[in-house]
């Protein structure tokens, strides 16, 4: 039996007849863009988020950079952001104008403490993306004490939860992304931002729109960056899941850890008292290339997601910090392998990893 690293399509299935009836009444609607859909699922969503606003546009990359704008993120300034993290989490930043500033993170967590992104503060410093990464929950309380706006990267997160509530109710704005293979995908891309700073929310509002709040004048260069009545369609179908799927997620993490996979590679460390949901459950080992191919013969799929961290990328050549500067996020790319998970993986399906991960290890 094969385990895939990702299963989208295994728990959508029973809610197909539901998301067909859904895409159906759009099409014979004839309303596309900011429709209904769209207005129902961004109250539904802000309120499982716990915010109080949820805006949606059209992919979590730009969800960061109009959070950024709407911060007031321009030229001149500094946002602070991990490097081991998705390319998109720094790419959204040069387009405010801001430059990326990298910091560090746990090796064990993957996440940045509020000590490694107060190392690289600067008087010009004037955000912060927070990046909830395979699902972890980073420290944004501690982060918003420092005396900065956090923008929640929360395209891996959904369905996590904090001692403080959920991603995207943590800091002064959020960005989501709703990508097919996310904890909540859509059919294609979409993404939201989530606040509840009415303010905040309404500057999102217009930046989404090209710059204007009654499509008549338009005060800034805006975005055309809107979630479609087809993805909130969708999401609307998929969302009341998003809470059985999450604990799944979770309950998958804590049965690798019962079936002593903690003895054969080094287990992700949730942060102090979250409960991931999580997107990818990323082990470390010495070499986990050859651990790769390894299981991958036994039919085990796996792999390495950030081997070069985003301050090493060509584009972003002209931020890069001194050599050895980011000592966590050196380990974490050297050491780290997603294993499968997914919102119905089977224990059937975790005792085969956690088999073929073991005998790899006696080799």
């Amino acid at each position: 039996m094969n385990v895939p690293l990702f299963d989208p399509t295994t728990a959508t299935e029973p809610l197909r007849e539901r998301i067909d009836a859904a895409l159906l009444e759009v099409s014979a609607a004839g309303q596309f863009i900011l429709g209904p859909n769209v207005e129902a699922f961004e109250r539904e969503f802000a309120e499982v988020v716990g915010a109080s606003e949820a805006i949606g546009v059209a992919n979590g990359t730009e969800a960061i950079t109009i959070a950024l704008r709407a911060l007031g993120v321009g030229a001149g300034d500094e946002v602070i952001v991990p490097s081991f993290s998705y390319y998109a989490s720094a790419e959204a930043i040069p387009p405010t104008g801001a430059v990326p500033v990298f910091c560090d993170v746990d090796p064990v967590t993957y996440i940045s403490t509020a000590e490694q992104v107060k190392a690289v503060m600067t008087p010009r410093t004037k955000a912060v993306v927070a990046v909830h990464l395979f699902g972890n929950i980073a420290p944004v309380a501690e982060i918003e004490a420092l005396g900065v706006p956090v923008v929640e990267d929360c395209a891996q997160a959904a369905g996590s939860v904090g001692p403080e509530g959920r991603p995207g109710a943590l800091g002064s704005i959020a960005s989501h992304s709703f990508y097919p293979s996310k904890n909540l995908g859509a059919f294609g891309d979409g993404g939201a931002i989530t606040t509840s700073d009415k303010e905040l929310a309404e500057r999102v509002r217009m930046l989404r729109f090209h710059g204007s709040r009654d499509r008549v004048n338009y005060e800034e260069i805006g975005f055309n960056s809107r979630l479609d009545e087809i993805q909130a369609a969708v999401l609307r179908v998929m969302l009341p899941q998003l809470s059985e799927w999450a604990k799944h997620r979770a309950a998958a993490g804590q049965r690798y850890s019962e079936l002593g996979l903690g003895d054969l590679v080094t287990l992700p460390q949730p942060t102090a008292a979250a409960t991931p949901a999580w997107h990818l459950y990323v082990v470390a080992t010495d070499n986990p290339d050859r651990l790769a191919e390894q299981i991958g013969a036994s039919g085990v799929e796996s792999r390495g997601y950030y081997r070069s961290p985003i301050h090493e990328q060509p584009s972003m050549r002209a931020w890069r910090p001194a050599p050895g500067m980011l000592p966590g996020t050196d380990q974490a790319a050297r050491r780290h392998l997603a294993l499968p998970i997914s919102a119905t993986i089977s224990d059937r399906q975790l005792e085969q990893v956690v088999t073929a991960v073991r005998d790899a290890s006696d080799q």
